[in-house]
């Protein structure tokens, strides 16, 4: 027999950014706990407002599987005498399991024969064991930050006003802090604030949905699109689309209503991000655009109740806006009354971090770091990668930005742009923070792009070689998005840099800064970066076990690597592609270590050993041009035609000879062999 399970935990107004993650780990927490349990049990599905967090399971098993359990004791021979009577150890396990020593089996295991119990035990019902782990699960939601609140020692998000737990109609008893679980829960805070019974869970999104609470968080945000769009709509414009904004707004209300405003149209004459910055990061408003993607003097409000009087509400959000816009361009207007370059100056008062130096000191560093990528691969761009690079930072200091954190760069090419800089390194200004998250836009123009990834290392770096690495549960430089952010853009414009020299310039750029040795700093983020490609290509869906078997060997340049990797993947499937793997495994296999020593062609006795050296060498001077043209189909079929000759000298020669120079003779050849084949992978690595 199968119920549905529901568990709801009301609290005061959690923030808006806590609540997905939390939703996230309630989902794998109980999928864990349940199965750990050998509860069965249907979708688990999760809700939330911003007053409760919602568990719905369906069909939850009324009680556990029963399963029969074995209990290995002490070994045979120390649980029984030579007489086959028990000893004080079979004795003394047998008490421990509560049975008689009659009842003890024997049993061979890998490691020989052991005394077993085995035991049946029938399963707990399910009431129970939710009663008794749903107070531990609640503790461990995970938050950005937890509170206590009274004199409790339990801590949330936010404190816990009720809790309803309930599998079908029977309440699962339990205690969280104060506060007892039960069938009560509670409507909308003002427009249906008393308290109500949920009899059925079926209903229960029902009956919060009476009571002016929409609990269902994609029901929300289908009804937040579509009152926005209708407003919008009303003034002959269109809502612009701004999913960050929808996913917060959506989080912050229960029941969402939306009112349009307007402002003064002399403030259109701002920069249309100036604007939008200041509806939506300050009031979270959606901006209105008329067809040709214009922004109109008009904006969204969304609130959490019915409004009586839209006009009052709507005359109130003007009033706060229109602050902030009287703001914004005052600080616009100011701004431009200082130039770009005295900016750059500012920066030498502005410190980076108290161990890396100055902001200005990071610019001189990212400068000649990106100087020297260009050199290399845009040589034409240098001179606009050299001077975006000496203005990219000097909005921080500007008035805007320093109200609105959110448009840097932004403000940055706005500022080049009315200072007639080159369009292309004002583009390069805006794009040198591209990404901004993971699978964000990457910079378009090669300038940007060169920036970008210098201003990234030269961060990622510098915290390495000052101990600050990220762990597994704190990044504050965001490291790792940062290190996505510099492969993504290797490997979309094709850049072939070597990784472990723009790392060597990086710490060349540090010198006397880092407080960890050059070298240990230079692998560990070489290391770093190794991992970051592999979960992301990983995450591409590329196999891992593909990808580990050419990271064994490859790194630099990332667009060789991962060209590497897509061409194994796909020879992969070739049918030939299975025995040659099998005969290349033999050699890595035999040779446990490889030989560092010369292959000596007087010291071969058969044919076989001459024909596979002579296809050996052939091989290696027929890979020069398909692996200089990145040609790694070609690689691979040319490697394929060796198995034949390794077959042979596998069926024909003992390699591991008694007599020592032999032996050690054609494991050298063994190992030149299995270098070859590690210019492309580690084939011992590939599973098929």
């Amino acid at each position: 027999m199968a119920s549905d399970f529901l568990l709801e935990i009301g609290t005061e107004e959690i923030p808006a950014s806590y609540i997905q993650p939390a939703l996230d780990a309630m989902a794998t927490m109980m999928s864990k706990f349940l199965s750990d349990k050998r509860v069965g049990h249907g979708t688990i599905r999760t809700m939330a407002t911003p007053r409760r967090l919602v568990w719905v399971i369906k069909d939850v098993a009324e009680k556990q599987e029963a399963q029969t359990v074995e209990i290995t004791g002490p070994p045979k021979d120390a649980a029984f005498d030579e007489a086959g009577n028990p000893t004080q150890a079979a004795l003394g396990f047998a008490k421990s399991q509560g049975v008689s020593p009659e009842e003890l089996q024997i049993k061979e295991t890998r490691r020989g024969e052991y005394v077993v119990v085995s035991r049946h035990e029938s399963g707990v019902s399910t009431v129970e064991l939710l009663g008794g782990v749903l107070a531990n699960l609640i503790a461990d939601i995970p938050f950005p930050k937890s509170m206590r609140w009274g004199d409790l020692k339990v801590t949330f998000a936010r404190p816990i006003h009720w809790m309803v737990a309930l599998l079908g109609k029977e309440v699962v008893p339990f205690t969280y802090g104060n506060v007892t679980s039960g069938s009560t829960s509670y409507g909308h805070r003002f427009m249906s604030p008393g308290p109500f019974e949920v009899t059925d869970i079926n209903g229960y999104v029902e009956a919060l949905r009476e009571r002016f609470v929409i609990v269902d968080i994609e029901e929300r945000r289908e009804r937040i699109r579509e009152i926005v769009a209708g407003c919008a709509k009303e003034k002959n414009g269109n809502i612009r689309e701004d999913e960050d904004l929808l996913a917060e707004v959506v989080q912050l209300v229960e029941y969402p209503t939306a009112v349009c405003g307007s402002f003064d149209q002399h403030y259109l004459e701002l920069p249309q991000e100036v604007l939008i910055t200041a509806m939506r990061a300050h009031q979270r408003y959606f901006a209105v655009l008329d067809n040709a993607g214009k922004l109109m003097p008009y904006f969204v409000t969304v609130n959490n109740t019915l409004t009586r009087d839209p006009q009052i509400v709507a005359l109130g959000n003007e009033y706060v806006l229109r602050a902030r816009l009287e703001d914004a361009r005052f600080y616009y207007v100011e701004d431009q009354k200082v130039s770009l370059d005295d900016r750059v100056e500012e920066l030498k008062e502005v410190v980076f971090h108290s161990k890396l130096g100055t902001s200005y000191e990071k610019l001189e560093r990212f400068k000649t770091l990106a100087e020297y990528m260009a050199d290399q691969v845009a040589p034409n761009d240098k001179a606009t990668v050299s001077r975006a690079a000496y203005l990219c930072k000097a909005d921080l200091v500007t008035g805007t930005v320093g109200e609105f954190p959110e448009l840097q760069g932004i403000m940055g090419r706005a500022y080049a742009q009315l200072a007639k800089e080159n369009e292309a390194v004002a583009e390069a200004i805006y794009e040198h923070y591209l990404p901004t998250h993971a699978g964000g836009q990457l910079p378009s123009g090669m300038a940007g792009s060169l920036v970008s990834i210098s201003d990234k290392l030269d961060t990622v770096v510098g915290c390495f070689g000052i101990g600050q690495m990220p762990t597994g549960t704190t990044d504050p430089f965001a490291l790792r998005r940062q290190a996505l952010g510099i492969i993504r853009i290797i490997l979309e414009k094709d850049l072939s840099l070597s990784l472990s020299e723009l790392i060597s310039k990086a710490i060349e750029g540090l010198d006397g800064k880092l407080t960890e040795p050059a070298d240990q700093t230079h692998q560990a983020v070489l290391e770093f970066f190794k991992r970051r490609l592999q979960h992301f290509l990983i995450g591409q869906g590329l196999p891992q076990n593909v990808v580990e078997a050419v990271l064994a060997h490859h790194l630099d340049p990332l667009v060789e690597t991962v060209a590497k990797i897509r061409t194994l993947e796909s020879f992969k499937e070739q049918e030939h592609f299975e025995p040659l793997l099998g005969t290349v495994k033999r050699v890595v296999n035999i040779l446990k270590e490889p030989v560092d020593l010369p292959v000596d062609p007087e010291r071969f006795v058969s044919q076989a050993e001459k024909d596979l050296y002579g296809d050996l060498i052939a091989c290696e001077q027929d890979l020069e041009k398909p692996l200089a043209a990145r040609d790694y189909d070609a690689v691979l079929n040319r490697l394929s035609q060796l198995k034949a000759p390794i077959d042979g000298f596998f069926d024909e020669v003992l390699v591991l000879d008694e007599d020592l120079a032999l032996r050690q003779n054609r494991l050298a050849l063994l190992t030149r062999l299995a270098n070859l084949f590690q210019q492309m992978a580690d084939f011992s690595r590939i599973v098929i």
